[in-house]
C-alpha cells in the first residue's frame, strides 16, 4: 500500500529536515535548532497520539467525546497563551470552540454525512479545532488592536450618543473580515493551487480519487463553518469585554517595547 512507508521510509524522509537545516545554515538564518526541535517534537507528539488513537478507536464513542473535550480545553489554553492581552480570552475561546463543535459536528453526524464512530469523530473534531485556532487568535488580537488604534474615533462615536456595540461596529467588522478572509481564500484555491491534507492522505492510502474528493469537500465545509463560528463568537465577545456596562472603552495600553 502507498501509505505503508515503514520505519525506514519515515527515517529517510528526515533527509528533508536536513535540507531545511542546510538552507538555514547557508543563508545564516540561525533557525537550525528551531527546525530540528520542531521536527523532533512533531514526530514525538504524533507518535504518542498514534498510540492513544490506537486505544481510543477501539474504546467506544464515549471516550472519543472525552478526547474532543480535551482538545477544546487545550485549544482554549493555546489561544490564551497566544493572545494573553485580550481580557477573558480563555473563556471566550472555550465558548467559541464548544459552539463550533456543536454546530459543525451536529451537521456532519446529525445529517449522516459521516457515521458517528471514533474513527470519524476524533479526526473531524481535530481538523475543526486545529484549523479554527489560528483565526481565533487573529480575531482576538485584531479586535483589541482596532479598538486601541482607533480609540479617539470610538470615543467620539460614544460621545455622540452611540451605544458601545454601535460605536465599535465598523472596527469589529474589520477585525472579523481580517480573520475570515484567509480561510475563504484557502477554500477558493483548493484543488487548483494545492491538494489539501485529507484528500492527499486518502489518495496515498489507495482510496478512489472521487471518494477522496467528496470527503475533502465535506471537510472544507467543516473547516469554513468552524472558523466562521469561532471568529464571530470570540470577536463579539472580545468587543463586549473591552467596554464597561456604562459604555466606556477600557482597552489595555500597548505593551512597552
Amino acid at each position: 500500500m502507498a501509505s505503508d512507508i515503514g520505519w525506514w521510509g519515515l527515517a529517510a524522509s528526515a533527509v528533508l529536515v536536513a535540507v531545511a537545516v542546510a538552507l538555514s545554515m547557508l543563508r545564516q538564518l540561525r533557525l537550525e535548532r528551531s527546525i530540528v526541535w520542531s521536527s523532533a517534537r512533531a514526530a514525538v507528539q504524533l507518535l504518542l497520539v498514534g498510540v492513544a488513537l490506537d486505544v481510543l478507536l477501539d474504546a467506544g464513542v464515549a471516550w472519543s467525546w472525552a478526547w474532543v473535550v480535551g482538545m477544546v480545553v487545550f485549544a482554549a489554553d493555546t489561544v490564551h497563551r497566544r493572545a494573553p492581552e485580550v481580557p477573558g480570552v480563555t473563556v471566550l475561546a472555550l465558548g467559541a470552540f464548544a459552539a463550533a463543535a456543536v454546530v459543525t459536528l451536529a451537521v456532519l453526524f446529525g445529517l449522516d454525512v459521516f457515521p458517528l464512530e471514533p474513527r470519524t469523530l476524533i479526526p473531524l473534531a481535530g481538523m475543526m479545532i486545529g484549523n479554527a485556532m489560528t483565526s481565533t487568535v487573529l480575531v482576538a488580537r485584531r479586535v483589541l488592536e482596532e479598538l486601541r488604534d482607533k480609540r479617539d474615533e470610538v470615543e467620539a462615536r460614544l460621545a455622540l450618543g452611540l451605544a458601545s456595540a454601535d460605536a465599535a461596529k465598523p472596527y469589529v467588522r474589520a477585525a472579523l473580515r481580517t480573520a475570515l478572509i484567509p480561510q475563504i481564500e484557502t477554500t477558493k484555491s483548493v484543488g487548483l493551487v494545492f491538494l489539501p491534507g485529507a484528500m492527499t492522505g486518502l489518495i496515498l492510502a489507495g482510496a478512489d480519487p472521487f471518494d477522496a474528493v467528496r470527503v475533502q469537500i465535506a471537510v472544507m465545509y467543516l473547516v469554513l463553518g468552524s472558523v466562521a463560528t469561532t471568529v464571530t463568537v470570540v470577536g463579539l465577545g472580545a468587543q463586549r469585554r473591552l467596554f464597561t456596562t456604562d459604555h466606556r472603552l477600557v482597552v489595555p495600553s500597548r505593551p512597552a517595547d
